[in-house]
Formats: C-alpha cells, sequence, structure tokens
C-alpha cells in the first residue's frame, strides 16, 4: 500500500542557498537521522547527484537504497527509486518557491513498502519523514 504525503514551509535563505543543501546529499547525515550513510555514485554534467547510494534506517526497519535524483534548475529536485530492500517504490520532490521571508519549500514524498505494514506505522514513519526534511532541512539551511 502506498502512502503520500506533502509538507509546506518556509526557510529563511534564498532559493539557491536551499536547493545548493538539498543538492549537498553527501551531507544527508548530518540533518536526517533516517540517514547513515550516503554514496555518490554518479553525477550530472553540472556536478550534482544523479544516482546515490544510501543506508536508511527508520522506525528500526532498516534499507539500503539506490536512488536517482534529477534536479530543474534552483526550483525542483525529484528523485525516484531505482534499487530498495524494503520498498518496491519511492518518489520525492521538493519544490522552492521565492517568499517575503525566504523560500517557501514544498515537499512531497510516495513510499510503497515491500513488506505489509500496520497503517498506523506507515503513516508514523511518513510522519517522521515529512518532519525531517521540514525542521532538519531548515536548520540546516539556516546554520550554513
Amino acid at each position: 500500500m502506498a502512502v503520500s504525503g506533502v509538507k509546506e514551509f518556509e526557510i529563511k535563505a534564498d532559493p539557491a542557498t536551499v536547493m545548493a543543501a538539498i543538492a549537498a546529499v553527501d551531507r544527508l547525515p548530518e540533518w536526517s537521522s533516517a540517514h547513515k550513510s550516503v554514496t555518490i555514485e554518479s553525477t550530472h554534467d553540472d556536478g550534482r547527484p544523479h544516482r546515490v547510494r544510501m543506508s536508511v534506517s527508520i522506525l528500526g526497519i532498516s534499507d539500503e537504497q539506490v536512488v536517482d535524483y534529477t534536479f530543474e534548475g534552483d526550483d525542483t529536485v525529484s528523485w525516484h527509486l531505482v534499487e530498495s530492500g524494503q520498498q518496491n517504490a519511492q518518489d520525492g520532490s521538493y519544490v522552492l518557491t521565492e517568499s517575503g521571508a525566504g523560500t517557501k519549500v514544498t515537499f512531497e514524498l510516495t513510499v510503497d513498502p515491500k513488506i505489509p505494514l500496520p497503517g498506523f506505522l506507515v503513516k508514523k514513519a511518513q510522519k517522521t519523514a515529512l518532519e525531517t526534511a521540514s525542521k532538519g532541512l531548515t536548520k540546516f539551511v539556516e546554520s550554513l
């Protein structure tokens, strides 16, 4: 059963700064407690990450994942799951819009676990991911 979630939040920085922080995927473990290690396997021509391997643990469930990132300027980054031991699919994105206070961030995530999990557990994991994306990323960007 796939679950989707959306979280909107503001970061007091310009979109280019926020995108640079998001593109620094090798630093994900600094602001996302779910990410234990991240290895960039290939990059796009502009140096931003393309294929990324990561070790993730959320709510006691560990996974090795490979995702492909796609960037659209400094406005949008999305990723698509290529390999995973625990998920059939995962698609996510950050869409950045300049706002008076800095940058409005819209984070979307859809996850389809391989193993049937109780609904409350899937929703708790989703909530954790959405909160990490907003609070962790905001703190990381504003500390740069």
